[in-house]
């Protein structure tokens, strides 16, 4: 009886593992089909051509933000071929002394490799412990699933990171607006941060956040 317990726990914690990560594809190819009127979630393959599988967009850097950080991601909203392949892709760039704020991915491993500059680049553990150092050119960090992580441009001129997530929707949270966003109750805040109510909306009015 024991064993067969046993075996039936193993197949389901089997099945929860499968089930933790992106699905394998069962076509070649699924390009999203941008066109609702069909109802069908792939482009026909028949249509398919080589422009469905080349993205452009990175070229050169985006916006910057007041932080000094400019990001364009590629995943499926703007580059349909990579649907269904289970993962995505961003570059970033930092002014000199640009911040990537803390913030995590909670479907995807990242792997951040620096293209230009140099970046202050770490993440945080489940027991706290801080994974930090300045990389430069040409340097790989990777950033474990759900972790908190982080990025700053300590050089003088400016920098780049290319990042892959093994996911196609990997998710974006941003501890500062996840925390200080308006639906927080202040009390609660007070209480966790050890702030004031004028010093919350202090931090909320630097970050535009309500």
């Amino acid at each position: 009886m024991a064993l067969a317990v046993t075996v039936l726990f193993a197949i389901l914690l089997h099945g929860y593992v499968t089930l933790a990560s992106d699905p394998d594809p069962v076509l070649d190819f699924c390009i999203a089909n941008a066109d609702s009127a069909t109802n069908m979630p792939c482009k026909n393959s028949s249509h398919a051509t080589v422009e469905d599988f080349i993205f452009s967009g990175i070229k050169s850097h985006g916006k910057f933000s007041e932080m000094g950080l400019a990001s364009i991601p590629v995943n499926v909203n703007n580059f349909p071929g990579l649907n269904t392949l289970g993962m995505s892709f961003v570059r970033a760039d930092f002014e000199a002394g640009g911040v990537n704020v803390p913030h995590f991915h909670p479907r995807a491993t990242e792997v951040a490799y620096v293209l230009e500059g140099k970046i202050y680049s770490g993440f945080v553990d489940t027991q706290n412990k801080v994974f930090a150092k300045v990389l430069e050119k040409g340097e790989v960090m990777v950033f474990p699933e759900g972790l908190v992580h982080f990025q700053m441009n300590v050089g003088d001129k400016p920098a780049t990171i290319l990042g892959s997530f093994n996911s196609q929707n990997p998710g974006l949270m941003k501890i500062p607006t996840a925390v200080f966003g308006c639906r927080i109750k202040d009390e609660l805040l007070e209480k966790a941060f050890g702030l004031k109510d004028k010093e919350i909306s202090k931090v909320r009015k630097k970050l535009h956040l309500c």
